[in-house]
């Protein structure tokens, strides 16, 4: 691929002589010449991608047509071969150009206040993270502020925001690649009024929680996101959640889950999400659709099912997914939920209690009820991995399975669990293995299936090397259009770039993003269709992806043949409530 940058000479402003002027003639006239001589015209356009095929994120077939960049903008669309002016040309012989691909489920949060240019992500072409699964980085009372602040570990920086809109203003002025948006958590949300104990609300502090909601909309949160199965939200009843989603729907933004339960009780899961989506209007949607759990795996049709029937009502529903098998989170996932009433420390004080902490085991043991045990979901501690330790003792174990390390322990997965989470003094990334291959496929196959990587977006170097991570975080994207589009044939390619780019743009109504038209913003992504791949695997996660050859972020180039440029670019994308004025 070659990147061109247009220069303009003498002879394109005027008819050049076949024949060269004497240098008598040349001389006599230079002075009169010099003043003469028109200036070089400015160029008609600031970019031009040429000679690729053209998505525009519709679902259509490709085009040959080139895009004119003006700015942060698209200016127009040009028919193949027009001759134009322009400070810079890519010519993209044949690849895709597609809008910068949308990450629905980011937990770029801290990742980018160490490194803005995500690298892991940005190598995929996306170009906007959306965070706020159930936690969000504001807002924050004084107390959530020195609890974040103590359990910092490799990446640390002071927090100088109180509110969700001023966190995202702090990394666009602290300068980052992607663009960045956000959802309002339930979670932060609950913390902040009621604190992390099994308590319900008065509706005096429901009312604040909703008022909570409210300003983070008028500051351009999509909505409210909530994470179910974690404590405290696990605490959260319905009306409670349907409350906070109104307050959000008063201002157009919808609701957006980890459910409940994505395993035994995902029907029940399902429908309250249905619920909670009629109740306010406005969309619901569910974060990485799953049915976890060997015994579960029958349950993703009728899943699906649930779904499209509720669409087929008028529900505006949808949902999103990763491309693996496993999922990860904390190895606390693996506990009773009662065991985290009052926060973390809580937890630890109850680990370390002889009594309490046989409890758990045997709770631990036993097939859960009214909770997701993520280690009885995996069928087996062979089927846990550990991936995140931030104590240098424990680093050695990174990658081992629980049943490995139980093993060198001589003691019970449950037991070494506990052990861990207590020598860690935090939650032990993990990944559970949890899912079938085949519902992989049944749910990226469906039309109304987003992508969200549910990781950071980070580097292979400095400070993200002093731990693990899910290869998803750096793979999500290419392994989707690698092994899924190109290799499994599931959708076609314009299906997959429209499921990337324009559907969760409308879904969550991110105005002149996910598109290329003239007057959508300059966020685009020129890729090989043919060669894109993931190379992160659970050995070696930290590999990133290869085939994606250009992006650009609001008109700024940010990879160059697969180099970063070191730009960053990246904007906050506001949500239909925001009051701040033009965005």
């Amino acid at each position: 691929m070659r990147t061109l940058t247009i220069t303009f000479l003498s002879c394109l402003l005027a008819a050049c002589s076949a024949d060269s002027p004497s240098p008598e003639s040349s001389a006599s006239e230079s002075s009169a010449s010099e003043s003469r001589a028109p200036e070089a015209p400015s160029p008609e356009y600031d970019l031009v991608i040429a000679n690729g095929l053209f998505y525009d994120g519709s679902g259509e077939a490709p085009r040959e047509v080139d895009i004119a960049v003006n700015g942060d903008r698209v200016e127009a669309l040009l028919p193949r071969g027009e001759e134009v002016s322009a400070e810079l040309v890519i010519d993209a012989d044949g690849q895709a150009v597609a809008p910068g691909f949308i990450n629905v489920l980011s937990w770029a949060t801290e990742s980018l206040i160490e490194d803005g240019r995500g690298l892991s992500d940005t190598h995929q072409g996306v170009t906007l993270e959306m965070f706020g699964e159930g936690w969000s980085m504001g807002p924050l009372n004084d107390t959530m502020k020195a609890r974040a602040l103590e359990r910092q570990t490799h990446i640390q920086f002071p927090i100088e925001w109180e509110t969700l809109g001023g966190y995202l203003e702090f990394l666009e002025q602290r300068g980052v690649t992607p663009n960045v948006a956000s959802f309002i958590g339930a979670t932060t949300v609950r913390i902040h009024e009621l604190g992390e104990g099994d308590v319900q609300p008065s509706d005096e502090q429901l009312e604040n929680m909703q008022e909570l909601v409210r300003e983070a909309m008028r500051e351009g949160a999509l909505g409210v996101g909530s994470s179910l199965i974690y404590p405290p939200a696990f605490y959260a009843e319905t009306d409670e959640l349907i409350a906070l989603a109104q307050a959000a729907a008063e201002f157009g933004g919808g609701y957006i889950t980890h459910m409940r339960s994505e395993a035994d009780g995902i029907y029940e899961a399902l429908d309250e999400t249905i619920t909670i989506g009629r109740a306010t209007g406005q969309r619901a949607e569910v974060y990485h659709l799953k049915a976890a759990g060997e015994r579960n795996w029958p349950k993703m049709a009728g899943a699906i099912e649930r779904i499209e029937q509720a669409r087929a009502e008028g529900v505006n529903i949808g949902a999103n997914m990763y491309a693996y098998t496993a999922g990860a989170t904390g190895l606390t996932a693996a506990l009773p939920p009662w065991a985290s009433d009052g926060g973390f420390d809580a937890l630890t004080e109850r680990l370390r209690d002889p009594e309490t902490r046989q409890r758990i085991v045997e709770e631990m043991q036993a097939p859960a009820e009214g909770w997701e045990n993520l280690l009885e979901l995996a069928g087996s501690a062979e089927r846990v991995v550990l991936i995140g330790f931030s104590n240098e003792e424990l680093k050695p174990l990174t990658g081992k399975t629980l049943a490995e390390v139980a093993e060198m322990r001589g003691k019970s997965p449950e037991e070494t669990a506990i052990d861990l989470i207590l020598e860690e003094n935090r939650r032990v990334g993990t990944a559970y293995f949890l899912m079938s291959e085949e519902n992989v496929e049944l749910g990226l196959s469906q039309p109304w299936i987003a992508l969200g990587s549910d990781a950071e977006s980070a580097a292979p170097e400095g400070v993200f090397l002093e731990t693990s991570t899910h290869p998803r975080a750096y793979g999500n994207f290419a392994r989707f259009l690698g092994h899924y589009v190109r290799e499994r044939e599931l959708v076609s390619l314009s299906e997959a770039i429209r499921r990337l780019t324009r559907m969760p743009a409308e879904t969550w109504q991110l105005e002149n993003r996910g598109c290329l038209d003239p007057g959508c913003y300059a966020d685009i992504v020129v890729f090989d269709p043919d060669t894109i791949t993931d190379h992160a695997t659970f050995a070696e996660p930290q590999q990133l992806a290869t085939g994606v050859d250009h992006v650009f972020v609001n008109g700024v180039q940010v990879l160059n043949e697969g180099e970063h440029t070191g730009a960053t670019p990246g904007r906050v994308v506001r949500g239909p409530g925001y009051e701040g004025g033009e965005q």
